[in-house]
């Protein structure tokens, strides 16, 4: 997994999401997280601490450096480095090699600030995948500590008030209210892509290679054989039929977890219907629109 342990009790604090970071004196002054999309290019996020700054690059095949793709505060304002399509063919591509990096899920939830709206996006839909993505960051919770009287109280002391529970820990990191303000998609203020030193050549080039990642798995091996049923699925957008889609592959002998994980119960269905698309070979966002 290419996300370094020392950022996983980051993760885990909401402060690190809303910009308030409230302890790092036992992580190092900077942390820098490496996700390998295709082909040696890799989106690279430094954060330093514990100012919170974040800084997006893209390493290229054969260097070891990231070239910068731009830069923010913790709180933003973020630039506009990557269009939100390109941020999600990534993660799409991101989930398929790493199962421990499913999509929605953290790659979304770090890099969307660096993919605000358009006026060319459905917001709808960005909100709702954004959302999703920060729904999934999950702690764990340990185990209830017995509480209450060693032996039966009289009735009299029986209730709850004379012996309350004590606050249990929530596995979701984020409340309500963080969680509707994360997800509404930003709009694009700060312009980076124009300048003369963002790398066109090389992020386009990343662009057409996930695409190409994305296009071929649908023609490999199992998945042709169950390409007619994903893409019956995403034409009736009908989300009922996805166990018939998951015994299917199953049963060719598809062993892939990213795959069986996201077509499995409990069904998430933001992340049922990426996969459906990409097993169909359908443009992204043709079956989630429908389920957003």
């Amino acid at each position: 997994m290419p996300v370094p342990e020392a950022l996983l009790p980051l993760t885990q604090d909401p402060g690190f999401w809303t910009g308030q970071i409230s302890d790092t004196d036992d992580l190092p002054p900077l942390l820098r997280v490496s996700f390998p999309v295709v082909d040696g290019y890799a989106l690279v996020l430094e954060i330093e601490l514990p100012s919170g700054e974040r800084t997006l690059g893209l390493r290229r095949p054969a260097s070891s450096e990231p070239v910068q793709l731009g830069w923010a505060p913790a709180t933003g304002p973020f630039p506009a480095s990557l269009h939100w399509w390109e941020l999600e063919s990534f993660a799409r591509v991101i989930a398929l090699d790493d199962p421990l990096l499913p999509h929605p899920g953290l790659v979304v939830a770090l890099l969307s600030p660096f993919a605000p709206a358009t006026a060319d996006d459905d917001l709808a839909t960005i909100a709702a995948v954004r959302e999703a993505a920060y729904r999934s960051l999950r702690r764990e919770v340990p185990a209830a500590v017995a509480c209450g009287p060693e032996q039966a109280p009289l009735p009299l002391f029986t209730d709850d008030r004379w012996w309350p529970a004590p606050p249990a820990l929530s596995p979701q990191v984020l409340d309500e209210a963080a969680v509707a303000a994360l997800s509404a998609p930003a709009w694009a203020t700060l312009q980076v892509r124009a300048g003369s030193r963002f790398p066109h050549e090389d992020l386009f080039d990343l662009v057409r290679r996930s695409g190409a990642r994305l296009r071929r798995l649908p023609e490999q091996e199992w998945y042709a054989q169950t390409r007619p049923l994903a893409r019956r699925i995403v034409d009736a957008a009908d989300l009922s039929l996805v166990p018939a889609l998951l015994g299917a592959l199953t049963e060719a002998g598809c062993d892939h977890p990213t795959v069986l994980d996201a077509l499995s119960e409990p069904l998430a269905p933001l992340e049922a219907c990426w996969m459906v698309e990409t097993l169909a070979g359908a443009e992204p966002g043709t079956l989630l629109r429908h389920h957003v």
